[in-house]
């Protein structure tokens, strides 16, 4: 079935990986950048630049946090022009990819 015209609307999907200690410099970040959404998870791990991150692994604990965000393309470029020099500071990943974002009904 396709969908109605209009359910739809084009956005940019951004996703940062950092350490977990660097998660109050990342949302100081997205708030200078006027973001008013975004899902953070803690206690992620894998395996990137700094070696593998096992959340489980209480002798070094160094966990990660993924925060995913959606948002309109000049929003996207804003966030990532003010990112940039932080994550070349604190390290981690920025992915942005383009995604399509729908709402439920208003309550």
């Amino acid at each position: 079935m396709p969908l109605s015209p209009g359910i739809l609307k084009r956005m940019q999907r951004i996703e940062i990986v950092i350490n977990e200690e660097a998660l109050d410099d990342l949302l100081s970040v997205l708030r200078d950048a006027n973001v008013r959404g975004y899902t953070v998870v803690k206690k992620v791990g894998g395996l990137g630049s700094t070696g593998e991150r096992d959340p489980n692994d209480y002798s070094l604990e160094q966990p990660n946090a993924i925060i995913v965000l959606i948002c309109e393309e000049d929003q996207a470029e804003k966030i990532v022009t003010m990112l940039y020099p932080k994550l070349r500071g604190f390290g981690g990943v920025c992915i942005l990819s383009d995604c399509q974002w729908t709402t439920g009904q208003p309550i």
